[in-house]
């Protein structure tokens, strides 16, 4: 039985990353992998059964390693001002230090992999969010909204910005380049619409 290799397995992680953007999830195959990291197709079996497999297995791994750095200085507790504040701090920093693992996992959220991804990362994330928006809102420092609605106001002009920042324009063409003055200026009136 052939050993596992910590760097090829590391290689074949980010190779097969570049090549889900590049190609798409139906262009994306085990023998272009194998191209890409100069092995075999047999190596690859020895990290993973199947082309599903290996796409589930780096989308949890990069689901976990997002959600680890999401809570990073975090408390549920917090007023909801600094919560969110540090949501976006440390969403927006974890989005520039690892683009591509970012777009791949934003990706992910529009397949078949992602009810599996999700319900396997999230198991710590979600109760402790919930319980920050339930404190925020028992404190009257937050208004009750549907869920769809709160992420909408609280994190998606984030993410429209970071989106900006990954292809380098915003609307119009416009050169853009994320700051953190614009991130604060947008978060100041994404906490004022969520007040009650």
């Amino acid at each position: 039985m052939r050993t596992r290799d910590p760097k090829k397995e590391s290689l074949v992680k980010q190779k097969a990353i570049e090549l889900l953007l590049k190609d798409g999830f139906d262009g994306f195959s085990m023998q272009k992998l194998a191209k890409a990291c100069e092995i075999s197709v047999g190596t690859l079996y020895i990290y993973y059964q199947n082309k599903e497999d290996l796409i589930l297995k780096i989308g949890i791994e990069e689901g976990h390693r997002m959600m680890e750095a999401t809570l990073k200085g975090f408390s549920p507790d917090m007023p909801f001002a600094e919560g969110l504040k540090i949501q976006w701090e440390n969403r927006s920093d974890y989005w520039i230090k690892n683009k591509e693992a970012s777009l791949f996992y934003e990706n992910l959220k529009h397949t078949p992999y992602a009810s599996a991804i999700l319900e396997e990362t999230s198991h710590k994330f979600r109760p402790i969010m919930k319980q920050f928006t339930e404190n925020a809102i028992a404190k009257k420092e937050l208004q009750f909204l549907s869920f769809e609605s709160y992420w909408s106001v609280a994190f998606g002009p984030l993410h429209t910005l970071l989106k900006f920042d990954l292809s380098g324009k915003s609307v119009g063409n416009k050169p853009y380049k994320f700051t953190k003055t614009t991130m604060y200026q947008t978060l100041e009136l994404v906490l004022k619409a969520l007040k009650p």
